[in-house]
């Protein structure tokens, strides 16, 4: 496109902020003069955007501490909303963090609706509350998808117009797989195998698998198994005080590289129903997920989410490729005896693998980077509304 880009941006989470940073980068490879300026955290910093306040600001979860930090909250959706009016940008993107974005995407429109808009990271309107969808059309004029069914879901929930660019993962791929022969040859290992557990990345979560999954691989068909537990640096602490007599069992790892390097050399994985499971299926670890909440959180849930699954490598696929276990099913005879075939060479583990190979052709049917498709998608958005 001709002429300088102003991209007004604004993403409140650490997740959203390496989706804008790789956005800039991107649209900066392509010759795009990019004026990016809204709210950001180091990484879209790093990329010229000067962020209007400190994007922690918004970095808070759980009923209690919104309604603590409420004042901050609503002042700085009017500061942001009323910035974006004042600076009119070629094109108002937000990035998740749904609560903040819909505020401010909402007061943008009702004052000045020439301004085009749009949201990346498409709420889960296909699993629960259905009826939020035509309400984002109000206010949204389009949607970057990173799931490649959520056009379909947009579109038959009268939402706003999908775009799907592709989930962040698939470029990380080679990230998430052996890179070199040491490791393709202990990801190939069968008589001591590599097994991770991840029981998840919240403490509550923490406190309901993990002493699940401490039980499974007590089983004594997984004895001869080498089980690395990859956790956040903040969780090494209450995670090592879980683990207790497991101890001198369990590798437990922390940080980013050392979760990578682990997931590089093991050969199967017990796994907390969540993204991770996605990460796992594109990095070909077969897996088996489970999940607990209470009683009456899953009384709830049963009756809101309409799903087959609740795992998105089976969501995306159409099929039930990676085992699941929920509630009174998850118990550590029926996860070993799913987990055990995945570490031999079996039709179990041929399943998953061939599973998984379909699964990274639908996530990149264009083999092209999501943030090179997002790129893409915001200058055609920007070309529309200027023509």
């Amino acid at each position: 496109m001709s002429g300088r880009l102003r991209l007004g941006i604004v993403a409140g989470e650490a997740s959203g902020d390496s989706l804008g940073a790789h956005l800039i980068e991107a649209l900066k490879a392509r010759g795009v003069a990019v004026e990016a300026f809204g709210v950001g955290g180091p990484q879209m910093e790093a990329q010229g955007l000067k962020s209007l306040f400190d994007f922690h600001d918004l970095h808070v979860m759980g009923f209690g501490p919104v309604i603590k930090r409420l004042p901050l909250l609503l002042r700085r959706i009017r500061e942001t909303a009323d910035f974006m009016l004042a600076q009119k940008p070629d094109l108002l993107l937000t990035i998740d963090a749904p609560d903040f974005s819909k505020r401010v995407q909402k007061r943008v429109r009702a004052a000045n609706p020439a301004i085009p808009n749009a949201h990346w990271v498409c709420p889960s309107v296909w699993a629960w509350r259905p009826g939020r969808a035509p309400k984002m059309a109000e206010y949204l004029d389009h949607i970057l998808c990173l799931l490649p069914f959520e056009p379909e879901a947009l579109q038959r929930l009268h939402g706003p117009p999908g775009i799907y660019v592709g989930h962040p993962l698939v470029e990380r791929l080679s990230e998430l797989r052996p890179q070199t022969t040491e490791e393709t040859a202990v990801r190939a290992q069968i008589r001591q195998p590599n097994l991770l557990l991840l029981p998840g990345s919240r403490m509550s979560e923490i406190r309901r698998l993990l002493p699940l999954f401490l039980e499974t691989i007590a089983q004594p068909a997984l004895s001869h198994a080498q089980v690395t537990l990859p956790t956040l640096p903040r969780l090494v602490e209450p995670i090592t005080q879980m683990l207790g007599a497991f101890a001198g069992r369990v590798n437990l790892v922390s940080g980013e590289a050392a979760k990578l390097a682990a997931f590089r050399s093991a050969r199967a994985a017990l796994a907390a129903s969540g993204t991770v499971t996605l990460e796992l299926a594109l990095s070909g670890i077969p897996t088996v997920a489970a999940y607990r909440v209470a009683d009456w959180e899953a009384f709830i849930l049963k009756r809101m989410i309409k799903l087959n699954s609740v795992l998105l490598p089976n969501i995306i696929l159409g099929a039930n490729a990676v085992p699941e276990f929920l509630q009174a099913d998850a118990t550590p005879a029926a996860l070993a005896g799913a987990v055990v075939p995945l570490l031999a060479e079996t039709e179990a583990r041929a399943a998953q693998i061939s599973a998984f190979a379909r699964l990274e052709d639908v996530m990149m049917p264009d083999h092209a980077a999501p943030s090179a498709l997002a790129a893409q998608a915001v200058l055609d958005l920007v070309q529309a509304a200027r023509s």
